[in-house]
């Protein structure tokens, strides 16, 4: 008789048992604090800076049609909207925006921080570049299939032209949620989905960026390479990153701004690539890179300062 049926079954046995620490041990580098800390990031900085995201969006959907507001620069925008709208037309989609960043950020933490934790486990050498990439990969991928459907009504809503009575068909994030989904179902709210995906990217880069620069500064100063840095330092080295990565995948977000905007129809990706390179040429895919650079850069710094502070404090205060 041959043993091979005894065999497998005691490996399938074997393989299920020893998958059951191999998951605890992915949850023990799961941290709540991590969570909170980005989540406080976000909202700072986004609470500051909206305005500016606002300006970004506009500028990347400025495709020629004749209901946009024309703009000849990021003050005169500011102005405009300024004297149409007020300071609640500055804010236009700033709830959403909120609920995205904070959420984003928050979860982009927190599983960044335990992918990396796992991936360095029983390691004493520090993480290679590429690794510290792949693990901001993979948080991205899973905070972006979370928050997808808050950027769709955030893009929605910063949309909503004054001067277009047609086009003020959203009260806020909940109505326009509701709408979208009841008009469109599920594929309306991952809109810029696959865009997205590419976007990921864009903190992969980020953040592999940051960790290489703090490392190699404190390897510089002859410390280690998780000991804190100052507050200026945590800014240098979050807009150092920042620019970095937005300068290589600046791109993805007009692409992901045009799929997601309701005054114009794309049939996917490639249509919203062929007719912005035919119309405007590789200028079209780097419109509004100016706004997004003055807004993301300090609103980068400010959340990875709050970020940095608020997670050592809190799991400070839990040792």
């Amino acid at each position: 008789m041959s043993p091979a049926p005894n065999h497998g079954t005691g490996h399938t046995r074997e393989t299920e048992l020893s998958s059951k620490p191999h998951v605890r041990r992915i949850f023990s580098h799961v941290k709540l604090e991590n969570l909170l800390a980005g989540l406080s990031g976000g909202v700072v900085s986004t609470l500051v800076l909206h305005p500016l995201d606002l300006v970004k969006i506009r500028f990347a959907v400025s495709d020629g049609l004749e209901l946009r507001p024309k703009y000849s620069g990021i003050l005169h925008c500011m102005k405009s909207v300024w004297q149409k709208e007020g300071l609640r037309g500055l804010y236009q989609g700033v709830t959403p925006n909120v609920w995205g960043a904070g959420t984003s950020w928050g979860l982009y933490f927190f599983f960044y921080s335990a992918i990396k934790g796992y991936t360095k486990e029983g390691r004493h050498a520090e993480l290679s570049a590429a690794e510290h990439l792949v693990s901001a990969a993979e948080a991205g991928i899973l905070t972006l299939t979370i928050t997808n459907p808050i950027w769709v009504t955030k893009t929605r809503l910063v949309l909503q032209y004054n001067a277009d009575s047609t086009s003020k068909q959203y009260k806020g994030m909940v109505d326009a949620l509701v709408k979208i989904y009841r008009h469109e179902g599920v594929p309306g709210l991952y809109k810029g989905f696959v865009p997205g995906l590419f976007g990921t990217s864009h903190g992969a880069l980020q953040f592999m960026a940051y960790e290489e620069l703090k490392r190699d500064y404190n390897k510089y100063k002859k410390v280690p390479s998780d000991v804190k840095l100052n507050a200026l330092e945590y800014i240098t080295m979050a807009a150092l990153s920042k620019i970095f990565a937005v300068v290589t995948t600046y791109p993805y977000q007009v692409v992901r701004a045009r799929l997601q905007d309701q005054h114009n129809r794309y049939s996917g990706v490639i249509d919203v690539i062929r007719r912005t390179w035919r119309n405007e040429g590789i200028y079209g895919f780097y419109k509004g890179i100016i706004p997004n650079v003055i807004r993301v850069t300090p609103a980068c710094c400010i959340t990875f300062v709050v970020y940095e502070n608020v997670s050592r404090f809190l799991l400070g205060q839990n040792k």
